[in-house]
């Protein structure tokens, strides 16, 4: 809908409007216009005004210019995301993640106020702080630093922790990469690893694969608590890594993905957004939904919903809508 607030009959609609509203979404407890969240309280006490802001609403840095890559940085995540060699800068994923951040907390924070407004009739300001939600999606950084200061550094497509792990990820046969995920720890587990690594022929080069029998001749599981302090155990582990590191390298990124799901052990062939949309299995599990364009004569391929739940019913997308195509709701507003 397109309203010019800054005549008196638009700013008097879009009062209307926010007085019929369940929810209203705001950069700030001001809409254009100079209606506030206050002023419109006042008149509708279940309105729920969920404002959205880099800082928050009150913050000494209210004013100060922003934009998605200060956020993301500022709050945190850019630190935990880049290589092992700290060196290099660290890197920020692209696809507008502080802005995607904060409108999930802005969702939760909506529905949590729509459930307390329908128990008590009350609605309420919901103040989304975006830096704040992005601190918090510092996975386990924010944690370490909060319970015994200890910083956490990034590592090469793992998790950043204080002290180093192991690398995870590998340049198989044909130059792409795989991250070689979780792994095994039970004994069945080692033994079909150990029947890999016979299958490809690969025994004879990996030494180490009489650790891995031990590790499947035992009767209970490897304690990843104990790698660095129980001899067997670190020399198990790091037998197992040296194995998925020698069948990743002598495969196809996307055949190693592939055998390597079929055995149980989780990984993942690296690959760029357009190779990862159009994989196959993306393509089975409905990803890939046609939208009609009248406005371009042409339809375009969207991505799905990325949830599939057995009962609640899901919306498929659409395109956004056209400037002023939905003015009608205004007329009937009026009404």
């Amino acid at each position: 809908m397109t309203l010019d607030v800054q005549s008196e009959s638009g700013a008097d609609t879009l009062r209307r409007l926010i007085g019929s509203a369940d929810i209203v979404l705001a950069g700030g407890d001001r809409a254009p216009g100079g209606i506030t969240y206050r002023e419109a309280a006042g008149d509708h006490p279940g309105l729920i005004w969920v404002s959205v802001t880099p800082f928050g609403l009150g913050s000494v840095r209210a004013d100060h210019p922003a934009t998605d890559l200060t956020v993301l940085a500022g709050g945190g995540p850019v630190w935990n995301c880049g290589y092992d060699d700290h060196s290099i800068p660290p890197m920020r994923g692209s696809g507008d993640q502080a802005s995607n951040i904060g409108g999930m907390y802005a969702a939760i924070g909506a529905l949590i106020a729509l459930s307390h407004r329908d128990h008590t009739g009350v609605g309420q300001l919901v103040d989304v702080n975006v830096t704040a939600a992005c601190n918090v999606t510092c996975e386990q950084t924010t944690y370490h630093w909060l319970v015994n200061q200890a910083v956490c550094v990034r590592q090469t497509g793992r998790h950043a922790y204080p002290t180093p792990s192991s690398e995870v990820q590998v340049r198989c046969a044909d130059g792409h990469y795989a991250t070689t995920g979780v792994l095994p720890r039970k004994p069945e587990e080692f033994t079909r690893m150990i029947a890999w690594l016979n299958e490809l022929g690969l025994t004879e080069e990996l030494p180490e694969t009489v650790f891995l029998e031990m590790a499947a001749a035992r009767t209970t599981p490897v304690d990843l608590a104990s790698i660095g302090e129980d001899d067997e155990t670190t020399a198990i582990m790091s037998a197992a890594r040296d194995a998925i590191t020698l069948i990743a390298s002598r495969m196809p990124a996307k055949e190693f993905f592939i055998a390597s799901q079929q055995r149980g052990f989780p990984a993942g062939a690296i690959l760029p957004p357009d190779e990862a949309f159009d994989d196959e299995h993306m393509v089975a599990r409905g990803m890939h939904v046609p939208v009609e364009h009248s406005e371009l004569d042409r339809t375009v391929v969207y991505p799905g919903v990325p949830y599939a739940f057995s009962a609640s019913p899901t919306v498929e997308p659409s395109r956004a809508p056209m400037l002023g195509e939905h003015n009608a709701l205004l007329d009937e507003l009026a009404l």
